[in-house]
């Protein structure tokens, strides 16, 4: 497998084989892995009872400096397999009980989904759980493969998502990233056991001491996007890698900053799914990277 890439919205037209990638997420062609295992801290419509049956990948389009998952993302922590490795890896989080196939940063790899589609055990949804920096035009390319997009909206201001995550127009394109998405997916459908079979949940995270931007991201999603959207309001910020050495982000949220945003969606219609405690902000969230079932 050899392509240059233009996935996502950097648009590196970089070189990608088999083994190597010279791109802004240095990914190879074939599908680099950190982790597969079944994953308890999904929304409830995801994790159910059993667990989600996540594969992390290694690489990201975005350079967060937050990222709680840096080891994979940044410095590309992983191993890479074969795609018939992928399709039994697949097959035995099905075996363990997953209640979905879930693909932790699958931008990159948006290539595999149409193999991964086919793969994929019987009945079980595909969950594309991404960091919001997707291409239409690579979700148009997979449409028919995907059931739930898990996405994040970080940012409302292009100042913050250039500061922080390396991407000055991230809230235009994952904003129209959602409206494809639900263009594919529709409202959100569930199964008898509240587990999601179809739709889009939008994650939101708080960071600490822009609460201000958070409310400009939830308004325009009230004011712009249709109903039948999940959402989740997150408040598990905690300051892991470089994050700690750049205040505000070297700290946790403060009950105010956490006060201020859910008042601005609680008896609001529109914001219908989860809404983190304060209290979720713990390190222990984070799974191991450590090639589990890789």
């Amino acid at each position: 497998m050899e392509f240059l890439c233009s996935q996502c919205p950097r648009q590196c037209a970089a070189h990608r084989d088999d083994l190597l990638g010279e791109g802004y997420c240095h990914a190879p062609a074939l599908p680099r892995i950190a982790r597969a295992a079944l994953h308890h801290w999904e929304e409830p419509c995801i994790s159910g009872t059993h667990g989600s049956g996540t594969i992390f990948f290694s690489g990201c389009p975005l350079g967060c400096l937050f990222c709680q998952n840096e080891s994979i993302s940044h410095a590309g922590y992983g191993k890479t397999v074969s795609l018939e490795r992928l399709s039994a890896i697949m097959k035995e989080l099905a075996q363990q009980g997953a209640h979905n196939i879930n693909l932790v940063s699958p931008t990159h790899y948006a290539h595999l989904l149409p193999f991964i589609r086919e793969q994929a055990p019987k009945g079980l949804p595909i969950v594309y759980n991404t960091g919001g920096y997707d291409a239409v035009e690579t979700l148009r390319r997979i449409d028919g493969c995907v059931d739930v997009y898990l996405t994040d909206i970080k940012y409302h201001s292009s100042r913050l998502s250039a500061k922080y995550s390396g991407a000055a127009n991230y809230f235009e394109r994952a904003i129209a990233a959602v409206k494809e998405m639900y263009r594919q997916t529709g409202p959100a459908v569930y199964d008898n056991d509240g587990l999601l079979r179809r739709g889009v949940i939008i994650r939101h995270l708080i960071l600490p001491g822009y609460s201000a931007d958070s409310l400009r991201v939830l308004a325009y999603c009230r004011d712009h996007l249709p109903d039948g959207i999940l959402y989740s309001i997150m408040a598990q910020y905690t300051p892991m890698g470089k994050a700690a050495q750049s205040p505000p982000l070297n700290r946790r949220l403060n009950p105010a900053e956490y006060r201020r945003v859910i008042r601005f969606v609680e008896g609001d219609e529109h914001f219908t799914g989860y809404m983190q405690e304060l209290s979720s902000a713990k390190e222990e969230y984070v799974p191991p990277f450590d090639l589990t079932g890789v």
